[in-house]
């Protein structure tokens, strides 16, 4: 190679932009915290895979092109002046041995659906939390070809967002379905404090961070995922809340509280001890279940206990059109279901009643959930604002709200039903509307 090709770019990568570089895994995340560096490693990866398998199909993706293009295509412009061009038309960033990067936007589902079909080599999403899991699933099954070259998909992010669960549970926490292989995902975490270039040059900018206030402070700076702005519930914290099973009391009374989704249902087996304290023991959550193989999960759940009820989304009592049964008679049938009670399925008294359970009470709070309940654990934490009513929850995404309306119901169980809820009160008692076990509708 002449010395006329060679071209020097500026810029040493920190140690945590080495292991993002170095990383073979299929899915890698990086970030985690403002001021990480995310941005400029995520465009010298892109590059350098271009530069480094010709013909390569890359595609960069944001909630909007109006981001990409401030925060990635003009940057790239400027660094890499003479090695990339930028063609308006096509939307896509050009190198000279015919690899390209692609640009992509997505802000709805709609938007992702326009993606069915293509395929890329290298898919790289820029503030993956903004994201639902849905929108990510259809970029997964993007990345495929048949060329020579690695199939992976690069993610930056921060806590918060519509998609702050499904990032949590697949690279923070770790927790995955059947069909996911944990060897494919990296988590590669970054704080300011591991960008000496932004710190040396920016100063302000860290103690800016610093002075925040704590929630933000914690996601922001320290880049914590049990803390963010938006957070629902930031009442409930895993180190007050979460507990062993031997911290769990022998002597209890049992019930069972379910949410029922063809696309999820979430059920729990609960018990109150004397001072009317709950404890959260099991949990099964389990999608694309019929009415009668999720009543046999629920029995299954309850097997071995003395369970009094189980408190459900009171829509199950509504007659099918397809069979002129409601759900209630599909379920209350199988065998071993306990008697099924229909749930005060208000929302903001609800969520007012969690909250002073979740409220610590003479040095302890009024409900603990064992460490095995893990999607509850990990939703709970992940459960957002609804942005037009604060005092209640987000209905999006679905993912993670099956399973705190499940304990939402079993809340609600536990108190009289009056117009406004304001104090619990923890003594056991059945529901006061209640359906027999023989009810039809």
């Amino acid at each position: 190679m002449s010395k006329e090709t060679v071209r020097y770019i500026k810029g040493v990568p920190n140690e945590r932009q080495k292991l993002f570089f170095a990383s073979r895994a299929r899915y890698t995340a990086y970030g985690g915290a403002r001021g990480g560096g995310k941005s400029w490693a995520l465009r010298r990866k892109l590059v350098g895979l271009c530069l480094r398998y010709p013909g390569i199909r890359c595609l960069l993706v944001r909630r909007s092109l109006g981001e990409l293009k401030s925060n990635h295509v003009q940057p790239m412009l400027t660094e890499y002046q003479g090695v990339v061009h930028y063609h308006e038309g096509e939307k896509q960033l050009q190198f000279p041995n015919a690899s390209t990067i692609s640009l992509g936007y997505c802000a709805s589902d709609r938007d992702a659906l326009r993606y069915q079909g293509q395929e890329y080599d290298v898919i790289a999403i820029d503030e993956a939390t903004q994201l639902s899991e849905y929108q990510f699933s259809i970029f997964k099954a993007c990345l495929r070809g048949v060329g020579d070259v690695p199939r992976r998909m690069y993610l930056t992010c921060n806590p918060g967002g519509v998609g702050h669960g499904w990032v949590r549970r697949l690279f923070v926490d770790r927790v995955y379905r059947p069909d996911e292989c944990p060897e494919d995902y990296c988590f590669i975490p970054a704080q300011v404090y591991d960008n000496p270039v932004l710190m040396k040059a920016d100063p302000d900018y860290v103690r800016q961070l610093e002075s925040l206030p704590k929630k933000m402070k914690d996601a922001w700076l320290y880049g914590r995922w049990d803390v963010f702005e938006g957070q629902f519930l930031p009442e409930f914290r895993q180190d007050v809340h979460v507990c062993s099973p031997e911290e769990i009391p022998t002597q209890l009374r049992y019930f069972a509280a379910m949410d029922y989704g063809f696309d999820m249902l979430a059920a729990y087996l609960l018990g109150v001890d004397r001072k009317g304290n709950l404890f959260v023991l099991r949990e099964v959550c389990v999608s694309e279940l019929t009415l009668r193989r999720a009543a046999a999960e629920v029995a299954s759940l309850c097997r071995g206990y003395a369970v009094e009820y189980v408190t459900a989304s009171p829509d199950l009592w509504n007659r099918r059109q397809d069979t002129g049964k409601s759900g209630f008679e599909i379920m209350q049938a199988v065998e071993g279901m306990p008697s099924m009670v229909a749930a005060d399925n208000r929302r903001v008294p609800g969520w007012r009643v969690l909250r002073e359970y979740l409220c610590p009470t003479e040095n302890s709070p009024g409900i603990r959930i064992c460490h095995a309940c893990r999607t509850l654990i990990r939703s709970l934490s992940a459960l957002l604002c609804d942005p037009l009513r604060p005092e209640d929850a987000s209905d999006t995404p679905h993912e993670i709200t099956h399973a705190p309306e499940a304990l939402r119901y079993a809340v609600m169980s536990r108190i009289q039903a009056f117009a406004d809820v304001n104090e619990p009160d923890r003594n056991f008692r059945f529901p006061k509307k209640t359906k027999h076990f023989f009810a039809l509708d």
